[in-house]
């Protein structure tokens, strides 16, 4: 008899098991932070009358809010606006007063010379390409100013080393204009609060310039900015101090 030969069947490939998608978890926000997108759209706006009690209770307290910024003179204000860049007042302060009683004009400023400057202000952060601002900046005053300050933003921005805030930091401080300077403590009270929520500066800077009464304008950026410094902070705010808490729109208010 012949053998009968059978065919192998053949095996199914092994389909490979489908991996359990793992829960990712949503990353909340640090406290402290600028509130989301969403929630600052979701945000009810402020009322004119809500504004106007922020800023009264604001001037009732600190009538006359001052800069911390140490200066003699617009010039010395423009330099010490140009060197706070990414350092805090008070390092600030420490150098250039010993500075400014030795060069507290553009013309002492050049002769000054920008090896001896760096001596002065070398312990404030990016004192090397600071240091060539200042120099630059005071050679462009005197061959285009006068060794005058200008007295427009467009002017003032055009100088080595200076931006929007600089500007308006001088135009408001040295020469009474209603301008505000959004630093990082402006634009966190302007989102946090919901006053005038913005992506950019000058966001928060056109939000507030078209809330903010007249009246409290020449001061405004100065309550803002310490209210951010001393109140609002960042990351462990003071709520329970707050002198416009029941106003505040933040949801993550600590009382």
């Amino acid at each position: 008899m012949a053998k009968i030969t059978r065919k192998p069947v053949p095996r199914k490939a092994a389909v490979p098991k489908k991996k359990a998608k793992t829960a990712v978890a949503t990353p909340k926000p640090a406290k402290g932070s600028a509130p989301a997108k969403k929630s600052l759209k979701a945000t009810k706006p402020w009322t004119p009358a809500e504004v106007r009690e922020v800023f009264s209770r604001f001037h009732k307290a600190n009538p006359e809010p001052k800069g911390e910024l140490e200066h003699v003179n617009p010039f010395t204000l423009l330099v010490a606006v140009v060197l706070s860049a990414q350092a805090t007042d008070a390092g600030v302060n420490k150098a250039t007063r010993a500075l400014f009683e030795v060069a507290d004009t553009p013309q002492k400023m050049l002769d000054l010379g920008e090896e001896r400057l760096r001596d002065y202000i070398k312990t404030i952060g990016l004192y090397r390409t600071k240091a060539k601002n200042v120099i630059g900046l005071s050679a462009k005053l005197l061959s285009e100013f006068g060794g005058e300050v200008p007295r427009t933003r467009a002017e003032i921005e055009s100088l080595p080393g200076a931006g929007r805030k600089t500007a308006n930091v001088v135009l408001n401080m040295a020469f009474g204009e209603h301008t505000m300077a959004v630093d990082t403590h402006v634009f966190r009270v302007g989102n946090r609060t919901g006053l005038a929520p913005g992506k950019t500066p000058l966001d928060v800077e056109l939000g507030l310039e078209k809330i903010i009464p007249s009246e409290y304008m020449l001061h405004a950026h100065h309550w803002l900015i310490l209210h951010g410094r001393y109140t609002c902070l960042a990351r462990k705010p003071r709520c329970e101090v707050c002198l416009i808490n029941d106003l505040c729109r933040w949801p993550e208010k600590t009382v």
